[in-house]
C-alpha cells in the first residue's frame, strides 16, 4: 500500500498518458474482436472528433491542475474534510472509504446535478450525442462540460479532504473505468450483471446512453454501482433494445459534427428537459 501512495504521489504526466492512450487502445483491440454491436460507421472519423474533445479535457486540466493540487494539500495541512476528521484506520480501509467517497461527491453527485439542472444539461448533452459508443466516447467532453466537471472535482476533494495522491490514483481508475464501461464489447451477460454488484459494467452503463427517458437518467455511476443501487437510480434494459444517442439530437449532420458539438451548449433547446 505505502508503495501505491508512493507512486500515485509522484506520478508523471507521462504515466497519467501512457494509461489513458494504453487503455483506448487497449479496449479498441478488445472490441474490434469481441464487439457488442455490429456498428456502421466511419470509426477513424468518429474517433477523431471524440479524440479531439479528450485533448481539450486533457488541456483543461492541465490548465487547472494547480488549484486542484493546491486544494488536496490545503485540506491535509489544515486537517479539513470528511477523510481528515475520520479516526486513526487501516491505510487501506482509508483508501477504500476515500476512494468511495471520491466516486460518490466527485462523480456521481455531480453527473446526477448535470441531468437535473438545465444549464448543466446543455453541455452534458454533447457527451449523450454520441450514437456509436466505443471506448473513445469516454471522454467526448465539451470544454465547457470540463470545465464544469473539474470545478466539482474540486469542490469534492475540498469537503472529502483527500490527499492528492488519492486523486491521481482515482483517477486513473476512472479512466480505465469510462474506456472500459463505454466499450463496445460483449461480456456474458451473468459476467456483467455479477459485475454490476460492485462496478458500473459495460452493460450498466450502456443503458445510461439509451435516448430516451427513463434511462437516459440512470445509472450515473462512474466507477462504483453502489450509489445508484443505493439511491434508486440503477435501471436495466435488455441491451438489443438500447439505441444510442439522444433523441432530440438523431440527425447524424448534428451529432457526428465537432463544429455543431462545439455550438450545442448555446443552441436553441429541443425540448421541456433541456430547455
Amino acid at each position: 500500500m505505502n508503495d501505491i501512495i508512493a507512486y500515485f504521489s509522484t506520478i508523471p504526466s507521462s504515466h497519467r498518458s501512457l494509461i489513458l492512450v494504453g487503455g483506448i487502445t487497449f479496449f479498441w483491440m478488445i472490441e474490434n474482436t469481441f464487439p457488442l454491436f455490429q456498428m456502421h460507421y466511419r470509426k477513424w472519423q468518429h474517433a477523431g472528433i471524440n479524440f479531439f474533445l479528450t485533448f481539450t479535457t486533457i488541456i483543461v486540466n492541465f490548465v487547472l491542475a494547480f488549484i486542484l493540487i493546491k486544494t488536496a494539500n490545503w485540506t491535509v495541512e489544515n486537517h479539513f474534510g470528511l477523510l481528515q476528521w475520520l479516526p486513526a484506520l487501516p491505510l487501506w480501509l482509508y483508501t477504500i472509504i476515500g476512494l468511495l467517497l471520491l466516486d460518490l461527491i466527485g462523480a456521481y453527485t455531480p453527473h446526477y446535478v448535470q441531468h437535473r439542472f438545465k444549464f448543466l444539461w446543455r453541455f452534458h448533452l454533447v457527451h449523450h450525442t454520441d450514437t456509436w459508443i466505443d471506448t473513445t466516447s469516454a471522454n467526448r467532453h465539451h470544454p465547457g462540460e470540463s470545465i464544469i466537471r473539474f470545478i466539482f472535482t474540486t469542490l469534492g476533494v475540498l469537503i472529502i479532504g483527500s490527499p492528492m495522491w488519492m486523486v491521481f490514483l482515482y483517477q486513473t481508475l476512472s479512466v480505465i473505468s469510462t474506456q472500459f464501461t463505454h466499450a463496445n464489447i460483449s461480456l456474458p451477460q451473468k459476467l456483467d450483471t455479477l459485475l454490476s454488484y460492485f462496478i458500473v459494467s459495460p452493460n450498466m452503463h450502456k443503458v445510461h446512453h439509451h435516448y430516451v427517458l427513463p434511462y437516459t437518467d440512470s445509472n450515473y455511476g462512474n466507477i462504483f454501482s453502489v450509489w445508484d443501487r443505493l439511491f434508486g437510480t440503477f435501471t436495466t434494459l435488455p441491451k438489443d433494445k438500447i439505441i444510442y444517442g439522444v433523441d432530440t439530437h438523431m440527425a447524424v449532420e448534428e451529432n457526428n459534427n465537432l463544429k455543431n458539438l462545439l455550438k450545442i451548449p448555446f443552441q436553441k433547446s429541443r425540448s421541456a428537459k433541456n430547455s
